[in-house]
């Protein structure tokens, strides 16, 4: 027996279920799953055989051969709200830290200023700083929004966001980089996701958040609940 985690709107599809306990018939790997799945809920069967749904074993996005064993953890990850292993963190000249606190996955507000002054305490060789901030609006895809719900991967959306972090570090010529995402309810005009990254220069910085915005709503297992006058909406993507 397979203990699967459910998110988004698959819990939907499956009657409001946050996990399903299926029985693999001796199969062993992905593909045995899947095949379980199209016999007994059709409708994610599909979405998972047109790659709308992956499959991820272990935090770990599998392909149909991929093995599954006992006390494996199993999800399915239908689109994320927008649509590797970690690599060492290039060592700094700053003031020191916590590391922990620049990648951050919270429920409570955060303030921007600090967050701010947090990538700032860094280094003193930091000259610019660009921030992205998204907050909640009141109008998605032609119809009004009074709440926004976001839901995450506990554990899988914290190791994405490292590792964007230390890809910007590694990739991009800048010395800092903070990524924080809120889940939960948000109310409207409410903060939703920071990034903040210091740089020598503002060109370098620019660049920096920009991928890392991008990057996030690509890779990232988080979902957004939208609560609209026509009821509530799982978005499978936004700009």
């Amino acid at each position: 027996m397979v203990t699967i985690k459910l998110f988004g709107l698959l819990k939907t599809l499956a009657s409001n279920q946050t996990d399903l306990s299926v029985a693999l018939n001796g199969g062993r790997r992905v593909k045995d799953l899947v095949a379980v799945l199209d016999g007994q809920y059709p409708r994610i069967g599909e979405l998972i055989h047109k790659r709308k749904v992956l499959v991820s074993v272990n935090q770990e996005i599998a392909h149909e051969e991929t093995e599954i064993k006992d006390g494996d953890e199993v999800a399915l990850l239908p689109p994320f709200a927008g649509g590797a292993m970690m690599v060492p963190s290039p060592s700094h000249d700053g003031q020191g830290g916590d590391d922990s606190m620049l990648v951050r996955v919270q429920q409570e507000n955060f303030s921007v200023d600090a967050e701010i002054d947090r990538v700032r305490q860094r280094s003193t060789r930091i000259g610019g700083i660009a921030i992205f901030l998204g907050t909640a609006r009141d109008r998605s895809r032609g119809h009004d929004v009074s709440r926004i719900t976001f839901e995450h991967y506990e554990g899988m959306a914290q190791r994405k966001l490292r590792e964007i972090r230390e890809r910007a570090l590694k990739d991009f010529n800048v010395i800092e980089a903070l990524i924080l995402h809120r889940y939960g309810d948000i109310q409207i005009g409410e903060n939703i996701v920071l990034i903040v990254v210091g740089a020598e220069h503002r060109a370098d910085a620019f660049r920096a958040c920009q991928w890392c915005i991008d990057e996030l709503k690509q890779i990232t297992p988080i979902w957004k609940l939208e609560q609209t006058p026509e009821g509530q909406v799982w978005v499978e993507e936004h700009p």
